[in-house]
């Protein structure tokens, strides 16, 4: 599960398939009604991304290098919330952060084209951070801690927040009020539900007053490309105001041996350029349990959207429930075990 990635806000799915109508033709069409005017034009080639919560492509430009496309899922973000995000993200680019900017044509970064919203962005390559390097390590909490010594001058007034309520308790109401879980799993996993969000409940006890900041959200290793350069940041489309430990949790390894190291290695990064509360580090096992409770109803929600029965075959089986029944478990005994600490 450490790869999940582009948990949604919490919505439910749309009663039709919500990119039926998002052809070839259509994406080139949208891409052309923005690029010509500014002297721009694709030249026919077209790759899909890989990418489920919104549809992302690369397209080729005639006489230029090629340019990537966001399509945003419908009724999923507002254009307020989309916009907060790209004032943010322009906002790091504009420090020298290496985030990647919505390009702006005639003044602005979200368009759209016969009831579809998408933004285009510079095209940027890079490969897989090697995360058992502690440089590497060192340098990614470098960049962290400038994204968040940025992200906490300002609030999200549109974005929700990462919290127990948005990533614990909706998800929960979500999948037990609809017939995903086999009825001999269902009071297990009941159960184990409610024991986990208990310990993530006591998990924030321990910690106290956290303050929360724009940050990432997503700051998984797939949304980090690394260059000779260093690294860049990709995909703020899950950025919302959330623990600053949030960005930094998704990038340890799983045993806590490790994990300490490599959290030793990132902080020594980031608080060069940001201030890290230690008391934050009892909410590494519980943002991992609201993670998995949510990345669950994610699946659950999305379920009428073709992509997504043909991308994860396994989930809704009656062993997908089982393992999570297991799954939460373990993270109810990783919760008791005491914060992780950098050594």
């Amino acid at each position: 599960m450490r790869g999940m990635n582009e948990l949604p806000a919490t919505d439910t799915a749309p009663a039709a398939p919500p990119f039926a109508g998002l052809t070839p033709e259509r994406v080139l069409d949208a891409l052309d009604s923005v690029l010509i005017p500014a002297g721009l034009r694709t030249d026919g080639r077209l790759l899909a991304l890989n990418s489920y919560e919104n549809r992302v492509y690369q397209a080729g430009i005639e006489d230029g290098p090629p340019i990537v496309a966001k399509f945003y899922r419908p009724a999923r973000w507002s254009d307020d919330a989309i916009l907060e995000e790209h004032a943010f993200v322009a906002e790091l680019a504009e420090r020298e952060i290496p985030a990647v900017p919505a390009r702006a044509f005639d003044g602005r970064t979200l368009h759209a084209f016969e009831g579809f919203r998408f933004s285009i962005f510079e095209r940027r390559g890079g490969r897989a951070p090697d995360l058992d390097h502690s440089g590497t390590l060192e340098w990614l909490g470098r960049f962290i801690g400038r994204i968040h010594a940025v992200g906490a001058t300002e609030s999200y007034a549109f974005r929700p927040a990462l919290d127990i309520r948005t990533f614990g308790y909706e998800p929960r109401d979500y999948l037990l009020a609809h017939d995903f879980i086999p009825v001999d799993v269902r009071p297990a996993y009941e159960t184990v539900l409610a024991l986990a969000l208990e310990g993530v409940e006591a998990a924030f006890e321990r910690a106290g007053e956290i303050r929360l900041l724009r940050a990432h959200g997503d700051c998984h290793p797939s949304n980090v490309l690394w260059t000779d350069a260093g690294p860049h940041f990709v995909d703020f489309d899950d950025s919302r105001m959330a623990p600053a430990v949030q960005d930094l949790w998704l990038l340890l390894p799983g045993d806590r041996e490790g994990a300490s190291r490599a959290l030793a290695d990132l902080l020594a990064g980031y608080e060069d350029f940001c201030e890290f509360e230690p008391r934050e580090l009892h909410l590494v096992e519980a943002l991992r349990t609201l993670r998995l409770i949510h990345y669950a109803a994610w699946l659950a929600r999305r379920w009428d959207d073709p992509a997504f029965p043909a991308a994860f075959p396994w989930f809704n089986t009656h062993r997908y429930w089982e393992a999570r029944v297991l799954e939460l478990r373990e993270q109810i005994g990783a919760m008791q075990e005491g914060p992780l600490w950098p050594v």
